[in-house]
């Protein structure tokens, strides 16, 4: 029999109703002759829910509190699912995150995935049990509840279909799949059939909603191909795999708000001393850049909510070689070879500038180029990076010519 891992985000579970039609739906799917191991997110908002009411009783909550308190949401999420399956006659058992062997480093509110060791899981697949796994979370080393940060659930259902070499990972949502840009932001967005493991991963990083950055890190490491489809009408989706369909435009443009930049100046120790002081406060940069002397770190302020606090001890440690900015937004085209040639960069500051969205600084690699604007403009931005980079005519030379 072929196990087969689906995860359903909050969305897809965030009334009854919607959680009903997905418990119809896993039954179906192992009525076909599969194992199923199902992974579910919190319903609907509960998890920004908690986090509001964390801030309300302190501006800088604990990070293994806000563990202890969000990871509460999935746990609700998965008896609810697995009441619904007994409802439809079959047999389903559920699991926390450590019940199902997911072993992380000891890092609060970003936890990192070092080991599953699903045992319990197989045994209650050979008896012919669904598995229903709360995800986003996991258990430290010292045995402390762990959660893996924003969309982390992803990361749970990958992880498992590696540990469990699954036939497959669908992972559901509310969307059919990934799509050149936000629909909602760029009305010529396109569905993308197909893109790879080094794209989806920028993209997440960048602002893209649909996956998350470290689930597609841990595909891509452990070989499993991820499908992105709607919980409602799964007729199309996106596939996650090795290398991707080949390209002359760019996969995509996503756009990225609530940012925090901190830079500091110095020498060779003075950034190094920075560095461990980040891996030492547990701060997860979204890009980590260095040029001549100067170290730039950006952070999503919505995954680190003791910016405040973090910034008051920085200060402290490197007295006047450090400044921070908050509320930053990014506008990111990506596409492999992107960074490799200037022209591309040329383009992109031209039709940002014919489009009046004011850059306020960049970042590169060679499969993105990041721009830094204001938040009134950032939509624009996204729109004009992908007319002048997606929607292009097939005429134009490839990104790496």
């Amino acid at each position: 029999m072929s196990v087969i891992v689906q995860k359903f985000g909050g969305s897809s579970v965030a009334d009854v109703p919607r959680l009903k039609g997905v418990a119809r739906r896993v039954v179906e799917t192992a009525r076909q002759g599969n194992q199923m191991v199902v992974v579910v997110s919190a319903m609907g908002d509960t998890t920004n829910q908690l986090m509001a009411l964390a801030q309300e009783v302190t501006a800088s909550p604990p990070r293994r509190e806000l563990d202890m308190l969000v990871s509460v949401g999935e746990r609700i999420s998965m008896s609810l699912l697995c009441m619904a399956i007994h409802d439809l006659g079959m047999e389903a058992i559920s699991f926390t995150g450590s019940q199902s062997g997911i072993l992380t480093n000891d890092r609060h509110a970003n936890a990192r995935i070092l080991e599953v060791r699903p045992y319990r899981v197989q045994d209650e697949l050979e008896r012919g049990r669904v598995v229903i796994v709360a995800g986003y979370q996991g258990m430290s080393y010292r045995r402390e509840i762990t959660t893996l940060g924003r969309g982390g659930s992803d990361t749970t259902a990958v992880a498992l279909a590696a540990a469990l070499g699954a036939e497959r990972c669908e992972i559901y949502s509310d969307v059919d799949g990934v799509y050149s840009a936000d629909p909602r932001v760029v009305d010529a967005a396109r569905h993308l059939p197909e893109i790879s493991y080094e794209e989806m991963q920028e993209l997440s990083l960048a602002g893209a909603k649909v996956l998350n950055a470290q689930a597609v890190e841990f595909a891509k490491k452990a070989g499993v191909v991820i499908y992105a489809r709607a919980t409602v009408d799964g007729r199309r989706e996106t596939r996650v795999v090795v290398g991707g369909p080949p390209r002359r435009g760019a996969a995509g443009v996503a756009g990225a708000r609530n940012l925090a930049r901190l830079q500091i100046t110095g020498d060779a120790q003075t950034c190094a001393d920075f560095a461990q002081t980040l891996e030492e406060w547990d701060v997860i940069p979204n890009q980590l850049s260095q040029v001549s002397g100067c170290l730039t770190v950006l952070l999503s302020q919505e995954l680190c909510p003791e910016l405040e606090d973090l910034t008051k001890r920085f200060g402290a440690r490197f007295q006047g070689r450090i400044t921070v900015e908050r509320d930053l937004c990014t506008a990111t085209v990506v596409g492999s070879g992107i960074g490799r040639n200037p022209r591309n960069l040329n383009r992109a500051i031209g039709v940002l500038r014919s489009a009046e969205v004011p850059v306020m600084g960049m970042d590169t690699s060679q499969l993105r180029l990041t721009f830094f604007t204001s938040p009134q403009c950032v939509n624009a931005g996204v729109a004009a990076l992908h007319r002048e980079f997606v929607e292009s005519a097939p005429g134009e030379p490839a990104l790496d010519d």
